[in-house]
């Protein structure tokens, strides 16, 4: 067997000693094969529960989900159960079968993409959770390191073990964060309130206190990446449209009572309008006409321009850009093209990293599709690791009307 890796045995030496642990390792590093060992190593288990996003679990490319991950480091040596992480919260027969596993066997509980039960009132989060209490050796992983947004720590620290943190969720908030609560009014009649986080307080002592618990790796690949623009261009039917959607959604009664929802809203819809745009498709014909398709995945954010990438482009790997951007191992690609945008930019950081793994002996080429103003400004933001929200925050509905 391929030798373990420096941040693999470096993980396991961390957690070997434990029987709680976390694995906040970047994709790519490999955090399955230390996974695999660590649960290897402990005596007297009967059976190993592992839950992974559905995707991951049920992959749209065979051969490339946490089974056969799992199966190429030798497999667990006690009987083990997959299941789609997101099934907890849509399935009462699962979690009650669940429950009944782990109460009558000595269990082994993996929780892979963790960043899944961050919310601490949400009923995944809350089964997990009780799934928890009724196992001696847990593990977390996950893709990204320690999480910006210090209350997605709480519930995966109360999975591992209360006795880490040993404070209630208020606790937590109130020791580690500064909120400011913003109250809208419509009259004297209170119409919306939301909480935002501030500051952050005493983070060297929560940092103290969870690091024993958790091993942290980055990934370094000795190969070349190229980040390549391909521009295309509106017919004149729907630069009509779009500048129809922008109109209706940016007139002064609608901003009266815009919000962030509304913009989405007219994001999402003016996106749609031009998803399967006809030169969109001559782009990306001739570029393939100077790469392997074969070793080409397209990530599309519409149903419309999935199907539509499919039928014209079928040597092709169409994905989801929003389903299919987490868990898999796709090294076997190195050509990524972005057929839609979005201003979420950890899912396109998640995405890249499908093919920006150990093992990648290829230079990696990732081509992005710039069209109309959206797409530039939703491309600039994801430069910034910017997102809608931080976008809005610091313009005036004439830049909005300017820049979109």
């Amino acid at each position: 067997m391929i030798p373990l890796l420096a941040p693999q045995t470096q993980a396991i030496d961390r957690l070997k000693r434990l029987k709680v642990g976390a694995l906040f390792m970047r994709p790519g590093v490999g955090k399955t094969r230390p996974t695999v060992e660590l649960v290897n190593s402990v005596p007297g288990m009967e059976h190993v529960i592992h839950l992974a996003p559905y995707q991951s679990v049920y992959p749209p490319i065979q051969g490339t989900g946490i089974q056969d991950e799992v199966a190429k480091w030798g497999g667990y040596n006690v009987p083990v159960d997959f299941f789609g992480i997101e099934s907890l919260s849509s399935s009462d027969r699962i979690f009650l079968q669940l429950l009944k596993l782990v109460q009558s066997k000595t269990t082994f509980l993996i929780v892979d993409e963790s960043l899944k039960i961050k919310n601490w009132d949400a009923i995944r989060t809350k089964r997990i959770i009780e799934l928890g209490r009724h196992c001696e050796y847990k593990m977390i992983l996950n893709g990204t390191p320690i999480s910006r947004n210090l209350l997605d720590l709480w519930a995966q620290m109360e999975f591992l073990s209360p006795m880490i943190l040993h404070m209630s969720q208020s606790e937590y908030k109130s020791t580690f964060c500064e909120t400011v609560k913003i109250t809208k009014y419509k009259g004297n009649r209170i119409v919306s309130q939301r909480e935002f986080i501030s500051k952050y307080h005493n983070i060297d002592y929560l940092y103290s206190v969870i690091s024993p618990y958790i091993y942290e790796a980055d990934l370094h690949l000795d190969i070349a990446e190229q980040d390549i623009d391909l521009e295309y261009k509106l017919d004149d039917e729907i630069k009509q449209e779009y500048e129809r959607l922008k109109d209706l959604y940016l007139d002064n009664e609608m901003l009266q009572r815009m919000n962030n929802n509304i913009f989405l809203e007219m994001t999402q819809k003016m996106q749609h309008l031009y998803c399967c745009a006809e030169d969109k498709f001559t782009v990306v014909k001739k570029l393939l006409g100077t790469i392997d398709p074969e070793r080409t995945i397209i990530f599309c954010k519409f149903i419309a321009s999935q199907e539509a990438c499919k039928k014209a482009f079928p040597r092709c790997q169409v994905l989801s850009l929003q389903a299919n951007s987490y868990s898999l191992n796709l090294q076997h690609y190195h050509n990524t093209i972005y057929w839609d945008h979005t201003w979420d930019w950890a899912v396109v950081d998640q995405s890249r990293h499908r093919t920006r793994r150990t093992g990648q002996q290829n230079a990696l080429c990732f081509y992005r599709l710039n069209g109309p103003k959206l797409d530039l400004l939703m491309a600039a933001n994801n430069e910034k690791k910017q997102g809608m929200l931080q976008y809005l925050k610091h313009k005036t509905v004439t830049q909005i009307k300017t820049e979109v």
